[in-house]
């Protein structure tokens, strides 16, 4: 899978605004929120991210993703919804801290704030994310929410808190903070 750059990625919102035919709200988040919303200098394969607040369901938006990928000869996931199976962990007030990434005719796509994406990077606790990691927490200004947050969770039997709180301390003394 090719690895794209921010100007790609917002080419590729562009050409999803130009297919669409309905108001989209796209929430984005991984490394294409950290590259688009963040200014993390790195290159990503595809955007992680879903439908919200619109009457969009997955299948209407993977069917416009393959239009995409077939007019700019992209891979047909260089947009996917994997990380649904994280979002239970996100603050139910998440989307007071959302960042406008991408604002179009039809198309609106919003980045998680560094705060919610350190929850879900956290939670997914890969090798590859520590680096991501490192650098959201010395972005972050308000690292007590997050280790609240991830308490919280583990209060709460949360699957994968125990491990998502350890991975966080692990970053915090990586980061020097």
């Amino acid at each position: 899978m090719k690895k794209m750059d921010k100007a790609e990625l917002i080419e590729a919102l562009k050409e999803l605004d130009r297919h669409i035919h309905k108001p989209m709200k796209l929430l984005v988040v991984g490394g294409g929120a950290m590259l688009l919303a963040h200014d993390c200098p790195l290159v990503t394969s595809d955007i992680d991210a879903v439908p919200f607040q619109s009457d969009w369901t997955l299948a209407e938006l993977d069917q416009k993703v393959k239009e995409v990928a077939t007019a700019l000869k992209m891979s047909p996931d260089w947009l996917n919804s994997y990380f649904t199976s994280f979002s239970y962990v996100l603050p139910s007030d998440y989307n007071q801290r959302l960042i406008s990434i991408y604002s179009g005719k039809l198309l609106e796509a919003f980045a998680l704030s560094v705060e919610d994406l350190l929850i879900l990077k956290c939670f997914a606790g890969r090798d590859k994310d520590v680096g991501h990691a490192r650098y959201l927490m010395k972005r972050c200004k308000n690292l007590k929410f997050v280790e609240k947050h991830l308490e919280l969770m583990l209060e709460k039997n949360m699957p994968k808190a125990q491990d998502a709180l350890d991975f966080f301390y692990e970053i915090k003394d990586l980061a020097g903070k």
